[in-house]
């Protein structure tokens, strides 16, 4: 599993050297993105933050095993590359025009919901807009049952340190209970707050702040190593 981090190592390198330039317009979001020359790796607008994975391989591990051992097949070799791909396209085509960015980071995907998609400020309950994100998320989910999932909740930097830690556990829970309810099995799911350790934007605006209260769905392959 040191492959992974060795990965996000690179990606942060790549993404310095080349982000600047390589910007296209995203059809989903209609936000720009990165080009296929820096595909994989994004940087925040203020924290320099990698969207993706964050809750390490040792966690992952654990869910690999739980689900290879429930009688769930994993993948392997260039299987693991085309199943993302799949996986990648089914998403993309469920979420678009929703507000909700699909970045590929090697053969993880990460989606990234910001708080005008998911949750009111000081609040963890699903804002009604949510549930059919959600639902189209379960679907795909449920479809492409060879992953790990990672849900990961973020707020802002308004309120204390603290209290934020809890908020953005709240928030995590109530993504991970919500696709609980649509099918996603609890041996798939690592739900976790990150805070507002994490900012991908500047909390001074009123925009920034919006961008950072988000929720972030990882998806890793099923693998057996």
């Amino acid at each position: 599993m040191k492959i992974r981090s060795q990965k996000l190592i690179l990606a942060l390198a790549v993404t310095t050297v080349f982000v600047s330039g390589c910007k296209t317009l995203d059809a989903y979001t209609r936000e720009e993105k990165t080009s296929s020359a820096t595909k994989g790796a994004l940087i925040g607008a203020a924290a320099g933050a990698v969207v993706g994975l964050i809750s390490g391989d040792d966690a992952v591990e654990r869910r690999q095993h739980a689900l290879i051992g429930a009688g769930i097949g994993a993948l392997a070799g260039g299987t693991i590359g085309y199943y993302q791909d799949k996986q990648e396209a089914a998403l993309r085509a469920e979420l678009e025009g929703t507000g909700v960015s699909v970045v590929r980071n090697g053969d993880n995907i990460t989606l990234n919901m910001p708080g005008n998609v998911t949750f009111a400020t000081d609040s963890s309950d699903l804002s009604p807009a949510f549930f059919n994100v959600l639902n189209s998320v379960g679907k795909v989910l449920a479809e492409y049952e060879q992953t790990v999932v990672e849900v990961a909740g973020h707020t802002d930097s308004t309120g204390s340190d603290s209290y934020n830690q809890g908020l953005s556990e709240r928030r995590a829970n109530s993504v991970s209970t919500y696709l609980r309810g649509q099918g996603v099995i609890d041996q798939r799911l690592i739900t976790l707050g990150m805070g507002e350790a994490r900012p991908v934007a500047d909390n001074s605006s009123t925009s920034g702040r919006q961008a950072n209260r988000r929720v972030e769905i990882t998806m890793v392959p099923l693998t057996a190593g």
